[in-house]
C-alpha cells in the first residue's frame, strides 16, 4: 500500500499489514475530489443495474421487452431502480416480481448512501490555506530567524487560530541507528484572534532552537523537515478546520527575506498586495550569519 503524504514530494509504502480495502472506502469517498465521487456513483449505478438486467435476460418475464435483448432488459433495470415506471415494460412472472422487489431494495439502499455521501461532501468545511512555496532564514533586529507566510484564501476568517511548528530530522544514535527524531518549534506568536489574509510566522534561531548552530550543508546532510499545522474555527459554518504543509530542505532559503506586501497609500489606507506573497529578497550578511544566498 502507499500512503501520500498531503503537502509533501514523496510517498510512504506501507508492507507488513493486513489488506482492509473496504474498512475505509466510504472515508476516502469523502477525500475524493467531486468530480471522482461522480464517477464512483455513477459506476455502482451502472454496474448495479447491468447485474439486474443480466438476471432479467436470464430468467425472463419482462412484458414487451425484446427476447434476449440486453438493452431492454437494461433499461427495464433503470426504470425499476430510478422508480420511474413508464408501463411499456412490466414484470409478469414471479421470478421477475421477485427480482424487481430486490432491486427497489437495492435501489433504496444505493440512493440512501449516495444522498448520504453528497450531503456529507457538502457539510465538510475545508480550510483554504496558502503557505508560502519557501521559508526563509534570515536577521531580525540582529538575530537569524526562520520565516514563511500563510494567509487565508477565502474572505471571511478563521477564529482562533492555532499554528504549531514542528522539525524532523534524521540523527544517528550511539549504537549507529538512526532515528528520526522531531523537535516542536517555539514561535514568537502562535495564535490570533482570527485569521483573515496573511500572517508571518517566526521562529527565532537561539540557543534553545534545533537549528542553532545548523549551515544549509547541515541541515541537508540532516534531511530537515518543517512540518506546520494550522487549526482554527470557520466563523461561516462554526466548524473546525486545520491546513498543513511542508518545509524540505531545498524549500529553505538562507540569506533571504520575504518582500513587503502591506504598504500604505496616499489617503491613508492599507494595501495587501497578494501578487508579492511568495516573492523574496536578499539579505545583507551580517557576523552572526553569513548567508546572502538563497541554497
Amino acid at each position: 500500500m502507499k500512503v501520500t503524504i498531503p503537502g509533501a514530494g514523496y510517498q510512504i509504502k506501507v508492507v507488513g499489514h493486513r489488506p482492509t480495502p473496504l474498512r475505509d472506502f466510504y472515508h476516502a469517498l469523502l477525500q475524493m475530489p467531486w468530480r471522482w465521487t461522480f464517477v464512483v456513483i455513477s459506476a455502482f449505478y451502472l454496474v448495479a443495474n447491468a447485474a439486474f438486467a443480466l438476471g432479467y435476460l436470464a430468467t425472463g418475464g419482462i412484458s414487451h421487452a425484446a427476447p434476449g435483448s440486453f438493452a431492454d432488459a437494461f433499461f427495464f433495470s433503470v426504470q425499476t431502480m430510478g422508480t420511474i415506471g413508464y408501463g411499456a415494460m412490466y414484470p409478469e412472472t414471479r421470478v421477475a416480481n421477485v427480482l424487481v422487489v430486490t432491486e427497489s431494495l437495492v435501489g433504496l439502499l444505493l440512493t440512501a448512501l449516495a444522498t448520504g455521501l453528497v450531503f456529507a461532501k457538502f457539510s465538510l468545511s475545508r480550510a483554504r490555506i496558502m503557505f508560502t512555496r519557501t521559508a526563509v532564514i534570515s536577521p531580525s533586529n540582529g538575530v537569524p530567524t526562520l520565516m514563511f507566510r500563510f494567509g487565508n484564501e477565502r474572505g471571511n476568517q478563521i477564529v482562533n487560530a492555532q499554528i504549531h511548528l514542528v522539525l524532523m530530522r534524521t540523527e544517528r544514535t550511539a549504537e549507529g541507528g538512526t532515528f528520526y527524531r522531531s523537535y516542536d518549534l517555539k514561535l514568537v506568536r502562535d495564535k490570533a484572534l482570527s485569521l483573515s489574509r496573511s500572517w508571518s510566522a517566526m521562529h527565532v534561531i537561539d540557543r534553545n532552537s534545533p537549528l542553532h548552530g545548523q549551515t544549509p550543508e547541515s541541515v541537508q546532510a540532516q534531511e530537515v523537515e518543517i512540518h506546520v499545522m494550522v487549526l482554527g474555527t470557520d466563523d461561516t459554518t462554526m466548524q473546525a478546520i486545520h491546513a498543513s504543509h511542508r518545509y524540505f530542505t531545498n524549500d529553505i532559503h538562507w540569506g533571504m527575506r520575504f518582500a513587503d506586501v502591506l504598504s500604505e497609500t496616499d489617503d491613508g489606507n492599507m494595501l495587501l498586495d497578494l501578487s508579492k506573497f511568495h516573492d523574496t529578497l536578499p539579505t545583507e550578511p551580517t557576523t552572526d550569519f553569513p548567508y546572502p544566498r538563497a541554497s
